[in-house]
């Protein structure tokens, strides 16, 4: 049988679940760890933190710092990018039909580098006019409801956000955070051209949301 066929062992299995563990801590330590750190957190020895950095270090998912801390690497970034179209493609469905329901322009943005991406965006079929919103499009968390909407879900706030000419003047945006999805965050909402019913749009965004947590987790 072919070696990298064979099932994987007791030994092996505990250094995936070690090495994905330390992944975790370092992408939840905004400064970085030390190895030190690191091994405590785990509960393993120095030595043991060591044979997990070199091979992730190896495949730039963590990288050390000028003061040999342990960080993310660029390699996560090259998955997290291979990754988004399934993301987009899990989310269509729910983002046609918060589009027709609510006659605005819907997106899921995601969050990278810090900023909020318009990953996927479906525009209404059945609207004279709506927002041109492109895939791609970058922006701070801290404006935009989509932005707001993923600080919201940071502390736990499901509901939905709103906002006023934030990103484009004249653009009405409702948006609710994605919650549930283990190493997610996102947001589901819609922009339109005029004051949207806040109490109607926001309850089908966060029915969208939900179902675009269900078809991801």
């Amino acid at each position: 049988m072919d070696p990298t066929l064979s099932p994987v062992g007791g030994e092996s299995a505990q250094t995936l679940d070690r090495g994905l563990r330390l992944l975790h801590l370092v992408a939840d330590a905004p400064g970085g760890l030390t190895v030190t750190e690191a091994a405590n957190r785990l509960g393993i020895g120095r030595a043991a933190v060591y044979r997990l950095v070199g091979p992730l270090t190896g495949y730039g998912l963590l990288r050390r710092d000028t003061e040999g801390r342990l960080r993310l690497g660029a390699g996560l970034l090259h998955l997290a990018r291979r990754a988004q179209p399934l993301l987009a493609e899990g989310a269509l469905p729910a983002l046609r039909r918060l589009a027709e329901q609510s006659g605005a322009t819907a997106h899921l943005t995601v969050v990278e580098g810090g900023e909020g991406v318009a990953l996927a965006v479906v525009e209404p079929s059945w609207t004279t006019f709506h927002v041109a919103y492109r895939a791609g499009v970058r922006h701070p968390l801290d404006r935009g409801a989509a932005g707001q909407a993923i600080l919201a879900g940071r502390d736990g706030r499901a509901g939905p956000v709103t906002t006023a000419g934030e990103l484009q003047a004249g653009a009405y945006g409702v948006a609710a955070p994605v919650l549930g999805v283990p190493g997610l965050e996102a947001s589901v909402g819609v922009v339109a051209l005029a004051p949207l019913d806040v109490d109607e749009v926001g309850t089908q965004v966060c029915a969208a949301a939900t179902t675009i947590a269900t078809a991801l987790a």
